[in-house]
């Protein structure tokens, strides 16, 4: 497998996933980059309008996929979304998404590279 990169992935916990199959590890990154990306922009909208509701559902779906198959910088940043959200502190959560949206771009090319 070639290597994916510096990014927050747990790269034994993915091949595990996916029983070393190069293949299905590009199908899944690029399936939770998409997943992902669809989430940040829900969660965008969510924190425009102060839901804090809706952003710590979206933040929380999002925060266990990306757990389950070992992209825990994107997981953390989720989890600091839902946190955050809890409190009502949307400026930070905008600052996480920010970093969050960077992230997706490293497993983005991450997937590029498996």
């Amino acid at each position: 497998m070639s290597d994916l990169g510096s990014t927050g992935l747990d790269r034994e916990q993915l091949r595990d996933v996916t029983l070393n199959d190069e293949e299905l590890m590009r199908e899944i990154l690029n399936a939770l980059v998409e997943d992902t990306s669809r989430q940040i922009r829900l969660l965008e909208s969510a924190i425009q309008e102060q839901n804090a509701t809706r952003c710590m559902h979206l933040a929380h779906y999002s925060k266990g996929a990306c757990a389950n198959l070992g992209a825990n910088a994107a997981a953390d940043l989720f989890r600091e979304i839902e946190q955050r959200a809890a409190g009502h502190d949307f400026g930070e959560c905008v600052v996480a998404l920010g970093r969050l949206a960077q992230e997706v771009d490293s497993l983005r090319l991450a997937a590029a590279s498996v």
